[in-house]
C-alpha cells in the first residue's frame, strides 16, 4: 500500500454527537473503521453540538485524521469569523476524539503519544463552592486529605466576578486564616479569586494570603485585563495564576510577554482542544512558566489534562481534581465506566490504556440526543451549499 493510499484509509467517514444540556460526547470514525471518542466542554452542550455539526463537521469529513494540529488550524481559517469561545469548545470534540482515535491506533496513551507516559499524577483538592462556611470547608478539605492523601487544596475566595463584594461581608478575611490553620504546614494551599477584586482589594488580600502560606492565588483581578493581572502579579510575593477563560492565542502571547501571571493555566476543552493547548504550553514553557491547567469537573477535561500534564516538561506541581459529588456536579454522575478519577495517596493515575483510557458510560449514551454526519451522505445547511467549498479532503 502507497502512503497516500494509507493516509486514505485515515479520512475522516463519520462524526457523532452525543449530548445533553451539559456533555456532549464525540464519537469520531475513520474510513479503515479506527474510531476515537471526544468530548466537547461542559455547560450549554447542546448549542456547542449544533455549532459542532454546523461548523466543524463539513471540514473534518474527509480529512486526514492523522494530522490533527492541521486539521484544527484549517478549521480555525476556514470558520474565521467566528474566532469565539464556542468554535474552540466545539473544536475540542474534534481534537480530542482524534488523540483517542490515534492513540488506539498506536496502542498507547495519549500521554505517550506527546512525550510523557502512563502513570501517578499529584492532584490537589478543588472546591467549587462559595456558600460554605469557613468552618464547614475547613472540616471537608481537612477530612478530605486525611482520607484520600491530599497534599494540597484549594478554595474560593471573594465572590466570581464580584467587584470587591464579598460572597457576604467578611468572608475572605474568615477564611484565609481558618483554612490555613486548619491544613497546617504539611498542605500546599491555593485559592481562586474568579475575578471578583479591584488591584488594590486584590494586593491586600495577596499580601494576607502570604502572611498565612498560601502560594496559589487564581484570577485575583478581572482575567480579561491583563495589565491590573500584571500590576497584582508585580505587587505580591507569591503566585498569581491564571488563564482558564482563554482561547485566543494572541490573547496568550501577550499575557506570557508581559508576564501578567507566574503560571499559565489554560483549559483543554476551552482551548478548542490538546493540539492548541500544548501551544499555549509550549509558549509558557519557551518564558519558563509552568502550565497547571484547569480542570474543575469530572468530565474528559480532567483526563484529558492528566495525560498533559505526563507529559509537559513545565507541568505545573499539580492535577486540579474536583472534589464535589451531587449535589454541585449532578450530571457528571456515570459518565464513564469505572473509576477513572480514583485517588490514592493524593494521586490518580493515567491509565496504559490505548488513548484516553477510559469508556463512555453506554447507559449514559442511551439517554443523550443524538445526531450522526456521515461523509457519504452528508448534505450541507443552506449557507454551507452558498460559502463553503466543500469537506477538508
Amino acid at each position: 500500500m502507497s502512503s497516500s493510499q494509507g493516509s486514505n484509509m485515515q479520512r475522516i467517514a463519520r462524526v457523532e454527537t452525543f449530548h445533553n444540556e451539559f456533555v456532549c460526547f464525540v464519537r469520531v470514525t475513520a474510513e479503515d473503521g479506527a474510531f476515537g471518542w471526544g468530548q466537547t466542554s461542559t455547560y450549554n452542550a447542546d448549542i456547542t453540538a449544533q455549532v459542532l455539526h454546523r461548523q466543524v463537521v463539513p471540514w473534518a469529513l474527509g480529512a486526514d485524521a492523522g494530522d490533527i494540529a492541521g486539521l484544527i488550524a484549517l478549521i480555525e481559517r476556514r470558520e474565521h469569523k467566528y474566532p469565539g469561545s464556542y468554535r474552540c469548545r466545539a473544536l475540542a470534540g474534534l481534537d480530542t476524539a482524534l488523540w483517542d482515535m490515534a492513540g488506539r491506533r498506536a496502542e498507547k496513551p495519549v500521554a505517550s503519544l506527546i512525550g510523557g507516559g502512563p502513570g501517578r499524577v499529584r492532584a490537589y483538592a478543588s472546591s467549587m463552592k462559595r456558600d460554605i462556611t469557613p468552618k464547614d470547608e475547613a472540616e471537608r478539605l481537612t477530612r478530605l486529605c486525611a482520607e484520600r492523601g491530599f497534599t494540597a487544596a484549594k478554595w474560593r475566595i471573594g465572590a466570581e466576578c464580584g467587584e470587591d463584594v464579598d460572597e457576604w461581608p467578611g468572608r475572605t478575611e474568615e477564611i484565609i486564616p481558618t483554612l490555613a490553620r486548619a491544613l497546617g504546614d504539611g498542605i500546599d494551599k491555593l485559592v481562586d479569586a474568579n475575578s471578583g477584586f479591584s488591584v488594590p482589594r486584590a494586593i491586600a488580600v495577596g499580601r494576607m494570603l502570604a502572611d498565612n502560606g498560601i502560594g496559589h492565588y487564581e484570577e485575583p483581578v478581572p482575567y480579561w485585563d491583563l495589565d491590573a493581572t500584571r500590576a497584582v502579579t508585580e505587587a505580591v510575593e507569591i503566585d498569581v495564576t491564571g488563564g482558564e477563560q482563554d482561547w485566543d492565542m494572541g490573547t496568550w502571547k501577550r499575557m506570557i510577554a508581559l508576564r501578567a501571571v507566574d503560571v499559565v493555566q489554560p483549559d483543554v476543552m476551552y482551548m478548542g482542544g490538546l493540539a492548541r493547548t500544548l501551544q499555549v504550553a509550549r509558549l509558557a514553557a519557551e518564558a519558563g512558566l509552568p502550565c497547571t491547567p484547569h480542570a474543575a469537573n469530572l468530565s474528559l477535561v480532567t483526563m484529558c489534562t492528566m495525560h498533559l500534564l505526563a507529559a509537559l516538561p513545565n507541568a505545573g506541581k499539580y492535577l486540579e481534581l474536583s472534589i464535589e459529588g451531587d449535589d454541585y456536579y449532578p450530571w457528571q454522575r456515570d459518565l464513564f465506566l469505572g473509576q477513572p478519577f480514583k485517588v490514592e495517596d493524593g494521586a490518580v493515575t493515567v491509565p496504559d490504556a490505548p488513548g484516553w483510557g477510559v469508556e463512555v458510560n453506554p447507559a449514559w449514551l442511551d439517554r443523550a440526543t443524538y445526531t450522526d454526519a456521515a461523509l457519504e451522505t452528508f448534505r450541507p445547511s443552506a449557507y454551507g451549499a452558498l460559502y463553503h467549498k466543500g469537506p477538508a479532503t
